[in-house]
C-alpha cells in the first residue's frame, strides 16, 4: 500500500468516525424517555428540583458529565447515575445529548427576596472576597459557553444549583475553577445566586 492509498484509507476512517460521533435526536428520543424520564423528565425538564433539567443543555457538556459518571470522576449522593449510564455507548451518549439539547427548557421564577443579592453576585461577583461574576463564563442570560463546555444555567433548579456549588466548595465534585470560586462564596451568596439563575432566561 503506497502513501496515497494509506492516506485515502485514513481519511475514510476519519470521516466514518466523525459521522458516528454525530448525535441523532430522533433516534434517541424513545431511549431517553424510557431510561431518563423518571428523573429528568421525558422532555428534559426534571420534575424534581434535586435533579437537573437537561432540556436545552449543551451537547458537549451532557456528554462530558456522562463520561465523568462512567469514569467515577463524578458521583451523585444516591449513586443513581453511575449504574444508569455505565453501559451507554459513544453513540448512545451522542444521541442522548442531541435529544436533550433540542428540548425547550421550561422557565421558572426566582424568589423576590433573593433577587437583589443573586443578581449582584451573578452580574458583578464580590470584589471584596474575590468572587468573579458568574456571567463571565455563563453569559448574561445564563446560556453558558458550549465551546468551553461551560453549562447553561438558565432556568436550572435552584436546589440543584445550590447543591452543586456546595459540592464544588467542599471538593466533593471536581472542577478546579469552580472549587476556587465556590470556596470564596458565603452560604447566603450560594443560595441567592442559585435562586437567581432559576429565574434567568
Amino acid at each position: 500500500m503506497n502513501i496515497f492509498q494509506l492516506t485515502a484509507v485514513l481519511m475514510i476512517s476519519l470521516i466514518s468516525i466523525s459521522v458516528q460521533a454525530q448525535g441523532d435526536a430522533e433516534a434517541e428520543s424513545e431511549k431517553a424517555k424510557q431510561a431518563c424520564a423518571a428523573c429528568h423528565g421525558a422532555d428534559g425538564n426534571s420534575p424534581n428540583p434535586a435533579w437537573p433539567k437537561l432540556a436545552g443543555q449543551h451537547e458537549k457538556y451532557i456528554i462530558l458529565q456522562i463520561n465523568n459518571f462512567q469514569k467515577g470522576i463524578r458521583v451523585d449522593d444516591n449513586n443513581l447515575m453511575t449504574p444508569a449510564v455505565e453501559n451507554l455507548t459513544e453513540q448512545d451518549k451522542a444521541d442522548l445529548a442531541a435529544y436533550f439539547s433540542a428540548q425547550k427548557p421550561m422557565p421558572a421564577k426566582a424568589k423576590p427576596e433573593l433577587i437583589r443579592l443573586g443578581a449582584k453576585v451573578y452580574r458583578a461577583g464580590n470584589p471584596d472576597t474575590g468572587v468573579p461574576a458568574c456571567l463571565a463564563c455563563h453569559g448574561p442570560r445564563g446560556a453558558g459557553n458550549p465551546a468551553a463546555q461551560y453549562p447553561s444555567l438558565s432556568g436550572q433548579h435552584a436546589q440543584y444549583v445550590e447543591a452543586q456549588l456546595n459540592a464544588f466548595r467542599t471538593g466533593d465534585r471536581e472542577n478546579a475553577v469552580m472549587h476556587t470560586i465556590a470556596g470564596k462564596m458565603s452560604d447566603e451568596e450560594i443560595k441567592a445566586v442559585s435562586d437567581f439563575v432559576q429565574g434567568l432566561h
